[in-house]
Protein backbone atom coordinates (compact mmCIF):
# COMPACT_ATOMS: atom_id res chain seq x y z
CA UNK A 1 0.00 0.00 0.00
CA UNK A 2 1.50 3.38 -0.93
CA UNK A 3 2.44 5.30 2.21
CA UNK A 4 3.37 8.95 2.74
CA UNK A 5 6.79 8.82 1.00
CA UNK A 6 5.27 7.09 -2.03
CA UNK A 7 2.48 9.68 -2.20
CA UNK A 8 4.96 12.54 -1.78
CA UNK A 9 7.14 11.06 -4.52
CA UNK A 10 4.12 10.82 -6.81
CA UNK A 11 3.19 14.42 -6.04
CA UNK A 12 6.66 15.67 -6.94
CA UNK A 13 6.58 13.65 -10.14
CA UNK A 14 3.26 14.92 -11.46
CA UNK A 15 3.29 18.52 -10.18
CA UNK A 16 5.40 20.03 -13.01
CA UNK A 17 3.03 18.58 -15.61
CA UNK A 18 -0.18 19.93 -14.03
CA UNK A 19 0.40 23.24 -12.25
CA UNK A 20 -0.66 26.18 -14.38
CA UNK A 21 -2.25 23.92 -16.97
CA UNK A 22 -5.91 23.83 -18.00
CA UNK A 23 -7.92 20.74 -17.16
CA UNK A 24 -9.86 20.21 -20.37
CA UNK A 25 -12.04 17.31 -19.22
CA UNK A 26 -12.25 14.24 -17.02
CA UNK A 27 -12.80 10.80 -18.53
CA UNK A 28 -14.13 8.09 -16.21
CA UNK A 29 -14.12 4.46 -17.35
CA UNK A 30 -14.90 2.88 -14.00
CA UNK A 31 -16.99 4.64 -11.36
CA UNK A 32 -16.87 1.85 -8.79
CA UNK A 33 -13.90 2.97 -6.73
CA UNK A 34 -13.82 3.09 -2.92
CA UNK A 35 -16.44 5.81 -3.19
CA UNK A 36 -18.34 6.00 -6.49
CA UNK A 37 -17.17 8.74 -8.84
CA UNK A 38 -19.77 11.51 -8.82
CA UNK A 39 -21.39 13.12 -11.85
CA UNK A 40 -19.96 16.44 -10.68
CA UNK A 41 -16.47 15.26 -11.64
CA UNK A 42 -17.61 14.86 -15.24
CA UNK A 43 -18.70 18.50 -15.43
CA UNK A 44 -15.13 19.80 -14.94
CA UNK A 45 -14.13 21.39 -18.22
CA UNK A 46 -11.60 24.07 -19.08
CA UNK A 47 -10.68 24.92 -15.48
CA UNK A 48 -7.26 26.13 -14.37
CA UNK A 49 -5.03 23.96 -12.18
CA UNK A 50 -3.90 26.32 -9.43
CA UNK A 51 -1.59 24.02 -7.47
CA UNK A 52 -0.94 20.58 -6.00
CA UNK A 53 -0.21 19.54 -2.44
CA UNK A 54 -0.34 16.51 -0.17
CA UNK A 55 -2.28 16.12 3.07
CA UNK A 56 -1.65 12.79 4.80
CA UNK A 57 -1.93 10.25 1.96
CA UNK A 58 -4.29 12.42 -0.10
CA UNK A 59 -3.13 14.20 -3.24
CA UNK A 60 -4.99 17.50 -3.54
CA UNK A 61 -5.31 19.31 -6.85
CA UNK A 62 -6.57 22.87 -6.44
CA UNK A 63 -8.77 24.02 -9.31
CA UNK A 64 -10.68 27.15 -10.11
CA UNK A 65 -13.87 26.60 -8.12
CA UNK A 66 -12.89 23.54 -6.10
CA UNK A 67 -10.43 20.78 -5.31
CA UNK A 68 -9.79 17.21 -6.42
CA UNK A 69 -8.87 14.63 -3.78
CA UNK A 70 -7.06 11.51 -4.93
CA UNK A 71 -6.18 8.58 -2.68
CA UNK A 72 -4.15 5.71 -4.13
CA UNK A 73 -5.75 3.09 -1.88
CA UNK A 74 -4.00 -0.29 -1.85
CA UNK A 75 -2.72 -0.47 -5.41
CA UNK A 76 -3.38 2.84 -7.16
CA UNK A 77 -0.82 4.65 -9.30
CA UNK A 78 -0.75 7.91 -11.22
CA UNK A 79 1.15 8.40 -14.47
CA UNK A 80 1.57 11.42 -16.71
CA UNK A 81 1.46 10.25 -20.31
CA UNK A 82 0.65 11.58 -23.76
CA UNK A 83 -3.04 11.38 -24.61
CA UNK A 84 -2.14 9.01 -27.44
CA UNK A 85 -0.62 6.35 -25.15
CA UNK A 86 -2.74 3.16 -25.30
CA UNK A 87 -4.81 2.31 -22.25
CA UNK A 88 -3.75 -0.40 -19.84
CA UNK A 89 -6.04 -2.66 -17.89
CA UNK A 90 -7.45 -0.87 -14.81
CA UNK A 91 -6.89 2.66 -16.19
CA UNK A 92 -10.05 4.04 -14.60
CA UNK A 93 -9.79 7.86 -14.70
CA UNK A 94 -8.03 10.35 -17.00
CA UNK A 95 -7.49 14.04 -16.37
CA UNK A 96 -6.90 15.54 -19.84
CA UNK A 97 -4.70 18.64 -19.84
CA UNK A 98 -4.52 21.42 -22.39
CA UNK A 99 -0.88 20.47 -22.99
CA UNK A 100 -1.92 17.15 -24.51
CA UNK A 101 -0.75 15.27 -21.42
CA UNK A 102 -3.01 13.03 -19.35
CA UNK A 103 -2.87 12.26 -15.64
CA UNK A 104 -3.97 8.62 -15.66
CA UNK A 105 -5.24 6.84 -12.53
CA UNK A 106 -4.78 3.07 -12.52
CA UNK A 107 -6.10 0.93 -9.66
CA UNK A 108 -6.50 -2.86 -9.99
CA UNK A 109 -8.14 -3.32 -6.58
CA UNK A 110 -10.31 -0.18 -6.81
CA UNK A 111 -9.71 0.83 -3.15
CA UNK A 112 -8.50 4.23 -4.29
CA UNK A 113 -10.68 7.24 -4.83
CA UNK A 114 -11.06 10.38 -6.95
CA UNK A 115 -13.36 12.94 -5.32
CA UNK A 116 -14.30 16.55 -6.02
CA UNK A 117 -15.06 19.21 -3.42
CA UNK A 118 -16.61 22.39 -4.76
CA UNK A 119 -15.85 25.75 -3.17
CA UNK A 120 -13.07 26.49 -0.67
CA UNK A 121 -14.30 24.39 2.29
CA UNK A 122 -11.94 21.47 3.12
CA UNK A 123 -13.36 18.02 2.47
CA UNK A 124 -14.75 16.18 5.49
CA UNK A 125 -12.11 13.45 5.05
CA UNK A 126 -9.44 15.99 6.02
CA UNK A 127 -11.21 17.45 9.03
CA UNK A 128 -9.86 15.30 11.88
CA UNK A 129 -6.34 14.56 10.73
CA UNK A 130 -3.35 15.00 13.02
CA UNK A 131 -0.21 17.00 12.22
CA UNK A 132 2.09 16.27 9.31
CA UNK A 133 5.11 14.26 10.53
CA UNK A 134 7.66 16.52 8.80
CA UNK A 135 6.13 19.72 10.15
CA UNK A 136 7.17 21.72 13.23
CA UNK A 137 3.80 20.92 14.82
CA UNK A 138 4.87 17.29 15.19
CA UNK A 139 7.40 16.65 17.95
CA UNK A 140 8.09 14.57 21.04
CA UNK A 141 6.11 16.82 23.33
CA UNK A 142 3.01 16.37 21.16
CA UNK A 143 3.40 12.59 21.31
CA UNK A 144 4.09 12.59 25.03
CA UNK A 145 1.03 14.69 25.93
CA UNK A 146 -1.30 12.81 23.59
CA UNK A 147 -0.14 9.42 24.86
CA UNK A 148 -0.77 9.98 28.57
CA UNK A 149 -3.01 7.26 30.00
CA UNK A 150 -3.07 5.31 26.74
CA UNK A 151 -2.68 1.54 27.06
CA UNK A 152 -2.62 0.87 23.31
CA UNK A 153 0.63 -0.42 21.82
CA UNK A 154 2.85 2.43 20.67
CA UNK A 155 2.93 1.05 17.12
CA UNK A 156 -0.87 1.27 16.87
CA UNK A 157 -0.77 4.68 18.56
CA UNK A 158 1.62 6.15 15.99
CA UNK A 159 -0.38 4.73 13.08
CA UNK A 160 -3.53 6.56 14.23
CA UNK A 161 -4.08 9.46 11.81
CA UNK A 162 -5.40 11.57 14.69
CA UNK A 163 -1.95 11.28 16.33
CA UNK A 164 0.08 11.98 13.20
CA UNK A 165 -0.72 11.43 9.55
CA UNK A 166 1.03 9.18 7.10
CA UNK A 167 3.14 6.96 9.38
CA UNK A 168 2.01 3.64 7.96
CA UNK A 169 3.13 0.10 8.63
CA UNK A 170 6.54 0.18 6.96
CA UNK A 171 7.73 3.47 8.39
CA UNK A 172 6.27 2.89 11.87
CA UNK A 173 8.37 -0.28 12.16
CA UNK A 174 11.52 1.37 10.83
CA UNK A 175 11.10 4.44 13.08
CA UNK A 176 10.50 2.34 16.19
CA UNK A 177 13.70 0.43 15.44
CA UNK A 178 15.72 3.60 14.95
CA UNK A 179 14.36 4.99 18.24
CA UNK A 180 15.01 1.69 20.09
CA UNK A 181 11.38 1.32 21.19
CA UNK A 182 9.59 -2.04 21.37
CA UNK A 183 6.43 -1.84 19.20
CA UNK A 184 4.27 -3.53 21.86
CA UNK A 185 5.16 -1.12 24.67
CA UNK A 186 2.12 0.79 25.97
CA UNK A 187 2.04 4.30 24.53
CA UNK A 188 1.33 5.82 27.94
CA UNK A 189 4.41 4.19 29.50
CA UNK A 190 6.97 5.87 27.25
CA UNK A 191 8.91 8.83 28.61
CA UNK A 192 9.09 12.32 27.18
CA UNK A 193 12.77 11.84 26.29
CA UNK A 194 12.06 8.64 24.38
CA UNK A 195 9.21 10.32 22.50
CA UNK A 196 11.63 13.09 21.52
CA UNK A 197 13.91 10.46 20.00
CA UNK A 198 10.93 8.72 18.38
CA UNK A 199 9.61 11.90 16.74
CA UNK A 200 13.08 12.65 15.37
CA UNK A 201 13.40 9.05 14.12
CA UNK A 202 10.10 9.35 12.25
CA UNK A 203 11.28 12.53 10.55
CA UNK A 204 14.63 10.96 9.60
CA UNK A 205 13.08 7.75 8.23
CA UNK A 206 10.42 9.54 6.19
CA UNK A 207 12.88 12.10 4.80
CA UNK A 208 15.25 9.33 3.69
CA UNK A 209 12.39 7.36 2.15
CA UNK A 210 11.20 10.38 0.17
CA UNK A 211 14.76 11.05 -1.03
CA UNK A 212 14.98 7.41 -2.18
CA UNK A 213 11.66 7.64 -4.04
CA UNK A 214 9.69 5.47 -1.61
CA UNK A 215 9.80 1.76 -0.90
CA UNK A 216 9.24 -0.70 -3.71
CA UNK A 217 6.49 -3.17 -2.90
CA UNK A 218 4.73 -5.31 -5.46
CA UNK A 219 2.32 -2.53 -6.48
CA UNK A 220 4.21 0.75 -6.19
CA UNK A 221 6.16 2.58 -8.85
CA UNK A 222 6.89 6.26 -9.13
CA UNK A 223 5.03 8.58 -11.48
CA UNK A 224 7.79 8.06 -14.05
CA UNK A 225 7.38 4.28 -13.83
CA UNK A 226 10.63 3.73 -11.92
CA UNK A 227 10.73 1.92 -8.57
CA UNK A 228 11.55 3.50 -5.23
CA UNK A 229 14.79 2.40 -3.58
CA UNK A 230 14.18 2.73 0.18
CA UNK A 231 13.63 -1.04 0.35
CA UNK A 232 17.40 -1.37 0.21
CA UNK A 233 17.61 0.48 3.55
CA UNK A 234 15.02 -1.46 5.55
CA UNK A 235 16.25 -2.60 8.96
CA UNK A 236 13.31 -4.63 10.21
CA UNK A 237 10.25 -4.48 7.94
CA UNK A 238 9.62 -7.88 6.35
CA UNK A 239 12.80 -9.35 7.89
CA UNK A 240 11.45 -11.43 10.82
CA UNK A 241 13.66 -14.47 11.38
CA UNK A 242 16.69 -12.78 9.86
CA UNK A 243 19.62 -11.39 11.88
CA UNK A 244 19.50 -7.78 13.04
CA UNK A 245 21.81 -5.68 10.91
CA UNK A 246 23.12 -3.99 14.08
CA UNK A 247 23.42 -6.63 16.83
CA UNK A 248 22.93 -9.90 14.86
CA UNK A 249 20.08 -11.10 17.13
CA UNK A 250 17.26 -12.81 15.23
CA UNK A 251 14.40 -10.42 14.47
CA UNK A 252 11.00 -11.39 15.84
CA UNK A 253 7.43 -10.53 14.84
CA UNK A 254 4.24 -9.56 16.70
CA UNK A 255 0.86 -8.51 15.40
CA UNK A 256 -0.70 -5.10 15.95
CA UNK A 257 -4.04 -4.19 14.41
CA UNK A 258 -4.06 -7.26 12.16
CA UNK A 259 -0.61 -6.42 10.79
CA UNK A 260 2.69 -8.18 11.33
CA UNK A 261 5.38 -6.11 13.05
CA UNK A 262 9.05 -7.03 12.89
CA UNK A 263 11.46 -5.87 15.62
CA UNK A 264 14.76 -6.63 17.30
CA UNK A 265 14.39 -8.04 20.84
CA UNK A 266 17.85 -6.70 21.74
CA UNK A 267 17.85 -3.23 20.18
CA UNK A 268 14.22 -2.35 21.02
CA UNK A 269 13.00 -2.13 24.61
Amino acid sequence: MPELPEVETTLRGIRPHLEGQTLREVVVRERRLRWPVSDELLTLRDVRVLGLRRRAKYLLIALEGGELLIHLGMSGTLRVVDATVPLRKHDHVDLLMGSGKVLRFNDPRRFGTVLYQAGDVPHALLAKLGPEPLSEAFNGEWLFQRSRGRKVAVKSFIMDNATVVGVGNIYAQESLFLAGIHPSRAAGKISRARYERFAEAIKVVLAKAIEAGGTTLKDFTRADGQPGYFAQSLNVYGRAGEPCLHCKALLKADRHGQRSTSYCPQCQR
